[in-house]
């Protein structure tokens, strides 16, 4: 005999639209220097050079003047936007409307949020031109740089870029260290970690970045460079990187030339550009 109970069966769809995992905030701009709202095509990064007394050694002589170095770098800002339409004949049709329920707009800030990051880890390990073309382009000297050497993201590196970070001077602020999944599975992996090591790397992990190991404040960041299985992530002080927003304005709007379907849209411009390479350590590991 056929069961045909079954026929009357029904399904009861999801009345929410959950996000897929993904990075929502920004963890990067925190981190960095903000110059704020940004007003032209670009913005500059203005330094002075480092001077030393002269010994005076002759009495009521003559003023001995010495030039200092003014140099100015330049960040050009980005310009970005992002629209996500939703067909007018389409919203009868569902049970729940990502335009009024706010998914599609968290989505796009979402977006927003990971490409500043973006922006400033480039920044960080990339190359920053001068403004008048006479110095620069400026990029990490190979001081700057830990190499992978065939080894994964170890105590002894850490400790290099802390050491390279006094040596230059650069250590009177807070300092952040970038670290991905694979970070820390090999910090949790070192034989060499002291149990106070293990239980410093055990807070990162949970989150707790208020915490601090090895002088550096450790920021969770999945975006870091991958090429031929070796990852590349960057230590930096706080003022060695500068970032600036130009404008921002997240819409919804209705368009009549599409038949009045909604769209959700993000607009933006953004910039950053590393201030000093003494201020930036790039590590590399596999």
């Amino acid at each position: 005999m056929t069961d045909t109970v079954t026929r009357q069966f029904v399904t009861q769809f999801d009345s929410s639209l959950r996000l897929l995992a993904q990075q929502k905030d920004s963890r990067l701009r925190a981190t960095v220097f903000d110059r704020g709202t940004i007003e032209g095509a670009s913005f500059t990064i203005n330094n002075l050079g480092a001077v030393e007394m002269d010994e005076n050694v002759t009495r009521h002589g003559d003023t001995i003047w010495s030039d200092i170095d003014h140099t100015a770098r330049t960040v050009p800002m980005r310009d970005f936007f992002k629209a996500l339409p939703l067909d007018k004949a389409d919203i009868p049709k569902m049970k729940v409307n990502p335009v009024t329920g706010g998914q599609y707009m968290q989505q796009l800030v979402a977006a927003r949020n990971r490409k500043i990051d973006d922006i400033i880890f480039a920044a960080a390990l990339g190359t920053i031109n001068s403004v008048d073309g006479t110095t620069g382009p400026y990029t990490l000297p190979a001081g700057q740089i830990i190499a992978a050497g065939g080894t994964g993201l170890t105590k002894a590196k850490i400790i290099q870029a802390r050491a390279i970070f006094r040596a230059n001077e650069t250590d009177d602020e807070e300092l952040f260290f970038l670290w991905d999944s694979l970070a820390m599975t090999q910090i949790l992996s070192d034989t060499t970690l002291t149990s106070a090591d293990f239980m410093a790397g055990k807070m990162i992990q949970e989150g707790n970045i208020a915490n601090k190991w090895l002088g550096f404040t450790w920021i969770p960041y999945e975006r870091t460079t991958v090429a031929g299985g070796v990852h590349t992530t960057a230590a930096y002080a706080k003022s060695a990187i500068h970032f600036g927003m130009g404008f921002e304005e997240g819409s919804v709007d209705k368009r009549p030339d599409k038949k009045n379907s909604l769209q959700v849209s993000m607009a933006g411009s953004y910039g950053a550009g590393r201030q000093d390479e003494k201020k930036v350590v790039q590590v590399s590991f596999q």
